[in-house]
């Protein structure tokens, strides 16, 4: 039980957690989701932290001042675009009181560290915006204050308040409109909970890995990159207001420079921008802002000492790349489709599928969940299929609320239907020839379906009652049985004619693979006929569903 961490168990989890975050930028980056990114925030984060993790190394002491001193300037210097500076500030506060405090931690001084980085970042930002990586961090430091009493050893304090933060960061696109828009979570939200993984990873001496959440509570498909993001393909450039983003230290400042002048500092730099951050001491200035005026920006900070590693990039250049870069990407056909269960939409991403939502019996998603889903597809027209009769006026609706995009809508009423239109699919051939081959697919399947009976009654010539396992089509009960697998060969007895030759069973969410393998050895002995196949579907409510081709 470790109820407190001396200065060489930070050292390990500030390394812990800069690995961590090194090892996951990638999926950090592909989360940022706004038109113009000021960098990539996994990218940025990770070299701000790096920069520590530098300056570190040359710290020969395991002594908390030394220590911290190293963290905090190595993180302000090497801090980059408003994540990492915003991380440089969160780190600057939690050193703030490690540095003052006894050679051994406990959970209530640490707690009142993330109080301090919590209250320093959200001072660096000069109009705080929460549903950002400031949002995590501070629901993460209230909850820390509330309960480090609670907590009396770090093994289970630690990972309380990663729980809290991940509840912060599924929260965020309820925050700010732009993430919910764009289906995501906050990529600097998500940055900061995989360093806070790897401090995790260091206490316990668990491995660092290369897989941490990015999601949350977000329905963003993981395969999702930014430059499929329909806000930033149809964005005007004259949406930019300030077009050039301007970065720089300001070192060997005056003797007669005051804390107070930094302050007039950002006071004058908010005058002629956004985005503002101005944070430092009399050693070092770190300044970042969104300006049309740039020259005006440097000649403000001349006034209090040298300027050192300007850097001025021209934001509206950097959209008209990735505008073009989009279009030189865009193809002319792409497809759709909705389903339930992680196995049938990882078949359906094999055959190559753009996008997959979720939606079935028990979930129908809404003409905007469509319309949305196909506006992030990077293609002129996108083939949809509803796999389910109750989705495909839906699908139909969607067509009056996409623009840039004709969606073909292919009248699929189950997933066995899905798969065959998708296998149709040439991108060789044109819109129209692909849409007539895949309705053309959907007559050479045949679908059924396996659940049990929620409540008791008389329909289509059964007398059912509440839990009896019934075979159904798409349109009516065709068997039933107290039996899982009895059902299961009913009703393929009901479906299967002379012209099918594969017979295919997806197995649902609670069947275990070895009963589906049993039960795939009977059907082949009882339709020896036929070659029979089983995979994994993972769909809710149905044991299986059924294909027959």
């Amino acid at each position: 039980m470790q109820k407190t961490i001396n200065c060489a168990a930070f050292r390990k989890m500030v390394l812990s957690g800069a690995k961590m975050l090194e090892n996951n930028r990638a999926k950090v980056d592909a989360l940022n989701v706004f038109p113009v990114p000021d960098g990539d925030t996994g990218t940025n984060m990770s070299l701000t932290l790096q920069s520590a993790v530098k300056e570190l190394s040359s710290c020969t002491t395991n002594a908390f001042p030394d220590v911290c001193d190293c963290i905090s300037k190595g993180a302000l210097r090497g801090a980059r675009g408003n994540s990492g500076v915003i991380l440089s500030q969160i780190f600057r506060g939690i050193c703030s009181v490690l540095r003052d405090g006894k050679p051994e931690v406990d959970t209530r001084t640490f707690a009142k560290a993330l109080e301090a980085g919590t209250k320093v970042a959200y001072n660096a930002v000069s109009i705080p915006k929460e549903g950002t990586i400031l949002t995590v961090v501070r629901m993460m430091s209230e909850f820390a204050s509330k309960n480090a009493g609670k907590y009396r050893d770090f093994e289970a304090f630690l990972p309380a308040v990663i729980e809290e933060g991940d509840r912060a960061l599924a929260k965020t696109p309820e925050l700010l409109p732009v993430l919910k828009k764009a289906g995501v979570v906050d990529s600097g939200g998500v940055g900061l909970m995989t360093i806070m993984r790897g401090f995790q990873a260091a206490l316990m001496g668990e491995e660092i890995i290369s897989d941490v959440p990015t999601d949350a509570a977000s329905q963003q498909n993981p395969d999702d990159v930014f430059g499929d993001n329909s806000d930033i393909i149809n964005m005007d450039l004259g949406d930019i207001q300030f077009a050039y983003c301007t970065e720089f230290f300001v070192i060997n400042l005056k003797k007669s420079t005051t804390l107070a002048d930094i302050d007039k500092l950002r006071e004058s730099l908010m005058g002629i921008g956004d985005s503002v951050i101005c944070i430092g001491d009399l050693e070092m200035i770190k300044v970042h802002v969104h300006t049309n005026c740039p020259g005006v920006a440097l000649t403000y900070a001349l006034e209090l000492g040298e300027l050192d590693r300007p850097k001025i990039e021209n934001m509206l250049e950097q959209n008209r790349a990735l505008k073009a870069k989009i279009a030189a990407e865009k193809k002319d056909q792409g497809m759709l489709a909705i389903c339930t269960g992680q196995g049938i939409s990882d078949i359906f991403k094999d055959l190559f599928i753009d996008r997959v939502i979720e939606g079935g019996q028990t979930m129908n998603p809404s003409a905007s969940d469509i319309a949305t889903a196909v506006q992030k597809i990077n293609a002129d027209n996108v083939f949809v299929f509803p796999n389910n009769k109750n989705i495909i006026l839906a699908a139909e609706q969607a067509k009056a609320l996409v623009e840039n995009r004709t969606i073909h809508v292919i009248p699929t009423k189950n997933v066995p239907q899905g798969f065959a239109a998708a296998l149709a699919f040439d991108p060789e051939a044109s819109a129209e020839e692909n849409k007539t081959n895949m309705i053309h697919a959907l007559d050479n399947v045949r679908a059924g379906s396996v659940t049990h009976a929620v409540r008791t009654t008389n329909v289509n010539g059964f007398s059912i009652k509440e839990g009896d396992i019934i075979g159904l089509d798409d349109k009516k009960i065709l068997a039933k049985s107290n039996n899982i697998d009895e059902t299961v060969l009913k009703l393929l007895d009901k479906l299967k004619d002379d012209s099918h030759e594969v017979i295919t069973l997806y197995y649902g969410e609670g069947v275990a693979e070895e009963d589906a393998a049993a039960l795939a050895e009977k059907v082949g002995e009882a339709f020896p006929s036929c070659d029979v196949d089983y995979h994994y579907g993972g769909q809710p409510v149905y044991y299986y569903l059924l294909s027959l081709e």
